[in-house]
């Protein structure tokens, strides 16, 4: 009974001193791990200097015809018949509309039965002429008398011209009565409707032509003056982008946008629209020195500037992080035109800046240079 006891017991302090040592070896453990420092790893790219950046600049303006008018009659009267409406696809010389024409009906019979009454007039004042010339030679009559036939006959021609002139313009009258396309196009939009009194000059129908459309865009002077005529430039309108020409250059400013106007002529195959809006994307380079950065190596800073991360040489491998003051001169985008407190070949974080603070040492994980898209 003894012998057992005392083997229990030493089985005890046998699984006690195991447990220590495990214990002890455990611990050890944990210490050499609690020393292992993890950095922060960053992605980072190197800075490289421009002299110059292009930006893009883009203008507006609209698109319409080289023939784009609203027409109709050159008198006054009331609208008879209307032969197309809006959408219609006319050509030159069709008849669009015409006025009720019955009282320059009347006027012109009138005037051609006063002209037919004048010639007749004529016809004997004539042959009284003949026949008193004749008396005359015989003196029976006077030369008062041969005088006064004379006159009467030269008073009756010049009547009958102003009858010929009021008939002239009677049937022209007539003629303008019926309204016809002055060139191919498309009826836009109508203005009046039939039975309405149409007053003198004005638009009945509002006619584009299909000739080749233009873009009229206004420009700032300074890029007006480095534009010239003849040049090709590209001009968005859509979703379609086209090489268009420069047709001509306006020779004054706008007194409202303070702008110069651009007639740029787009191919002929282009499918726009009267009164879209058109693009016109310029390219322009700015002599100002500075880095490109892409947007994502920005933070906001105070005082109107902003904040990049420059990674300064610590111990080997390890890297300072460092908070610098920049201004953003232009932007695309997806990259930063800047200048500021920074230097060329120096290195700044590009991704990732919510992970890090001023002073904290990181890795670097990537570098690359710096330039523009």
């Amino acid at each position: 009974m003894f012998a057992v006891r005392s083997f229990t017991q030493h089985l005890r302090y046998c699984a006690l001193g195991l447990s220590i040592m495990l214990l002890s070896g455990c611990g050890s453990e944990v210490k050499e791990h609690s020393q292992t420092v993890e950095y922060q790893s960053v992605l980072a790219q190197s800075l490289v200097l421009n002299d110059r950046y292009q930006q893009m600049q883009t203008y507006t303006g609209t698109i319409r015809s080289a023939n784009t008018t609203g027409i109709g009659f050159e008198l006054a009267g009331k609208l008879n018949n209307i032969v197309v409406d809006s959408g219609d696809v006319v050509t030159k010389g069709q008849i669009l509309a015409q006025l009720d024409t019955d009282l320059l009906v009347a006027e012109k019979q009138q005037l051609e039965a006063s002209l037919l009454q004048t010639q007749a007039d004529i016809d004997l004042a004539k042959s009284t002429l003949v026949r008193t010339e004749k008396l005359k030679t015989q003196n029976y009559v006077s030369a008062q008398q041969l005088d006064e036939t004379q006159q009467q006959v030269i008073s009756l021609q010049a009547n009958q011209k102003r009858i010929e002139a009021s008939l002239s313009a009677a049937k022209l009258k007539l003629e303008k009565s019926t309204l016809l396309a002055p060139f191919d196009g498309v009826i836009s939009q109508r203005y009046h409707n039939l039975g309405e009194v149409i007053a003198l000059g004005s638009a009945v129908f509002n006619l584009v032509g299909n000739s080749q459309p233009v873009a009229y865009i206004g420009v700032p002077v300074d890029i007006a003056q480095q534009l010239t005529a003849q040049q090709n430039v590209d001009v968005r309108v859509g979703k379609q982008t086209f090489t268009a020409k420069i047709a001509g250059i306006s020779a004054e400013v706008n007194t409202i946008s303070r702008t110069v106007q651009l007639r740029i002529q787009l191919p002929d195959s282009a499918r726009v629209i009267n009164g879209e809006i058109a693009y016109l994307v310029y390219q322009q380079d700015s002599l100002t020195a500075g880095y490109w950065v892409p947007m994502s190596a920005l933070t906001d800073g105070v005082r109107g500037l902003w904040n990049v991360y420059v990674l300064v040489q610590d111990e080997q491998p390890l890297y300072q992080i460092e908070r610098r003051d920049v201004e953003i001169i232009y932007t695309n985008e997806q990259q930063a035109y800047i200048k500021g407190a920074i230097q060329a070949n120096e290195l700044i974080v590009t991704d990732g800046l919510h992970k890090i603070v001023v002073g904290q040492q990181v890795t670097l994980a990537k570098t690359q240079p710096l330039e523009a898209l």
